[in-house]
């Protein structure tokens, strides 16, 4: 294990710079509109199943389109698939700000858009992972600040948007929103990138472009191994958090213990963050595996009601260890996969991590009502723990090596 000291190497060259602004902008953006979309569909008339609605349309098109999304970015290219995402997804925002300012929100529109914008999304987010090597010339460094900007966004997004709602309404957060995606896109077109040499391949079909990225996928043990694990993660362990932890927080601590623990973990996402652009692990996954049982602490915490000082100890440790495993994950994928199948290959990883989310979230509130929203937590934190110690054991995830250059020509592993 090495540590790079502060300011080693150019790292805020002007299209690194360009990359973060438009990351952080548009993170920003996606970060107050969970509060919006709650509060504008309430607001609405339509209830809280207008909001399942509407957060559903959002998901759904994401996980059916995105490996789409891959082939796409890898055909076309990612940059210019992700400016004419975010030109939609100024659109889809634009129109639902016109919509609640005037007061003609019907859901029809609402999930219409939504279902627009998660599509959009979903062309989206295949390319953020080629982009990050063409953009930096250190890799782990730049996921490290992404982090801490992906965790910046998530503590003042929330808080940010309830404010705006209270004063001037939803509309304002949804034109916000729009505002952030075209800041991004114009980011993302000012970039000065070497052309990518793609041969024409008039006979290759979108067919043969998503079994070749499911082989490149298959091929790599260390990557498929840790999906199946987070397929698993999706259901018991990310999906019930949320749904069952604030009722029982809410319930023995008051609810404004909720927004604290949520903070709490926030900033120890920014420190974990900021730990993962210094360390630099020779055995990045294993490194990450060890820190990720660090996360079993968070549904740990409310399942044996901590006290309020242990809660939030609790989620700041959490909060750390997801955001330096995440760090570790996204550096091994975009220096361990050829840059000309990463797209597609990310699509494939992304699909797999949030499969098991939703499963999660629709059986945390039967799963409660039968044995208790406590009982699960402590499931939760019990499967948290084993699932990291089968990371550990993986000897695929365990021995991969830290890879200091690029993508290689091909390796798998």
């Amino acid at each position: 294990m090495t540590v790079v000291p502060p300011g080693s190497g150019r790292m805020w060259t002007r299209d690194f710079s360009l990359y973060f602004v438009a990351r952080a902008v548009a993170l920003l953006g996606d970060g107050m509109l969970p509060v919006a979309v709650a509060l504008a569909v309430r607001s609405a008339g339509h209830g809280d199943s207008g909001v399942g609605l509407v957060l559903a349309s959002w998901m759904t098109p994401l996980v059916a389109l995105i490996l789409f999304g891959g082939v796409f970015a890898d055909r076309f290219g990612a940059r210019r698939l992700m400016i004419g995402a975010d030109a939609a997804r100024v659109l889809t925002q634009s129109v639902v700000a016109i919509a609640l300012i005037t007061g003609n929100s019907p859901l029809w529109l609402l999930v219409t858009m939504s279902a627009l914008a998660g599509a959009a999304a979903a062309m989206f987010q295949p390319g953020v992972a080629s982009m990050v090597p063409r953009v930096a010339v250190d890799v782990q460094r730049a996921n490290g600040i992404l982090r801490v900007a992906d965790a910046g966004a998530q503590m003042l997004g929330p808080a940010l948007s309830a404010t705006l709602v209270v004063l001037t309404g939803p509309g304002t957060v949804y034109a916000i929103n729009a505002a952030t995606f075209a800041v991004s896109a114009l980011c993302l077109l000012a970039l000065r990138l070497p052309a990518v040499v793609r041969a024409p391949r008039p006979d290759v079909t979108i067919r043969r472009d998503l079994r070749e990225g499911w082989q490149e996928f298959r091929a790599r043990s260390w990557m498929w191994s840790v999906i199946g694990i987070w397929v698993v993660f999706g259901v018991t362990l990310f999906g019930p958090y949320i749904p069952l932890s604030s009722g029982v927080i809410t319930g023995y601590l008051g609810e404004s213990a909720y927004g604290w623990a949520m903070s709490a973990m926030g900033a120890g996402t920014v420190l974990g963050g900021l730990v993962a652009m210094r360390v630099r692990p020779a055995r990045p996954l294993a490194a990450g595996g060890l820190a990720m049982f660090g996360f079993t602490l968070i549904p740990l915490s409310v399942a044996l009601h901590a006290p309020f000082a242990l809660l939030l100890a609790a989620h700041a440790v959490g909060g750390a260890a997801w955001a330096f495993w995440s760090v570790m994950w996204a550096t091994s994928v975009q220096t361990q996969v050829p840059g000309d199948v990463l797209n597609r290959v990310s699509a494939y990883e992304v699909a797999g991590s949030v499969a098991g989310i939703p499963i999660g979230q629709v059986l945390a509130g039967p799963a409660a009502a039968l044995i208790g929203a406590d009982q699960v937590l402590g499931a939760s934190a019990l499967i948290g723990v084993l699932g990291c110690a089968a990371l550990l054991a993986l000897r695929p995830v365990r021995q991969l090596r830290l890879n200091e250059g690029r993508a290689p020509a091909q390796r798998y592993v």
